[in-house]
C-alpha cells in the first residue's frame, strides 16, 4: 500500500487514497455491490486507490485482490467476481454524473487486479479487470 501510493503521489492521481481493507464511502456507508443474482453484498477490497468520495466523476480507480495459491478456489473465484462487478459501468445502466451524487452500489473502477502469489513455486499470477470483463493474464517468476 505505501508503495503504491508513493508511486501515485507523482502523478495526475496524486489526489487520490491508497487504502488497505477500506469499505466506506461518503458519509461513512458501507461501499456495496451487487452480484449476478442482484443481491447486494458489502465489499472490502485487499487495497483500494479511490478519492474517498471527494471525486464524484472518478471516485474509483484501482481495486486489487490478494491471495495465496493456497486459498480454496471459491475464495479466489468470488474475488474475481468481486473485480467483474467493481469495474462496471454501472448496475442497471444507471449512473449519475450531476458531479454530487455517488452511485447506490460501487462499480466504475478504471482497473481490477487480482493477483495470486504461490511461494512454493515462485510465481506470481495476475490478472486485470476492466468494465466488468477479464482483459489480461501472465504469470511473473521471482
Amino acid at each position: 500500500m505505501k508503495y503504491l501510493a508513493k508511486e501515485i503521489s507523482e502523478t495526475n492521481f496524486s489526489k487520490y487514497h491508497v487504502d488497505v481493507e477500506y469499505n466506506r464511502n461518503e458519509g461513512g456507508k458501507l461501499k456495496t455491490i451487487k452480484n449476478d443474482k442482484e443481491i447486494v453484498i458489502p465489499i472490502t477490497c485487499d487495497i483500494i486507490v479511490h478519492s474517498r468520495g471527494e471525486n464524484t466523476k472518478q471516485d474509483n480507480l484501482i481495486a486489487i485482490e490478494m491471495k495465496k495459491s493456497t486459498n480454496k478456489k471459491t475464495e479466489k473465484d468470488k474475488d474475481r467476481e468481486r473485480l467483474i462487478a467493481l469495474t462496471k459501468d454501472s448496475f442497471d445502466n444507471l449512473w449519475s454524473y450531476d458531479g454530487k451524487t455517488l452511485p447506490k452500489h460501487v462499480c466504475r473502477y478504471l482497473l481490477g487486479v487480482y493477483y495470486e502469489i504461490n511461494l512454493k513455486a515462485r510465481l506470481v499470477k495476475i490478472e486485470y479487470y476492466m468494465k466488468g470483463e477479464p482483459q489480461k493474464n501472465y504469470i511473473v517468476r521471482f
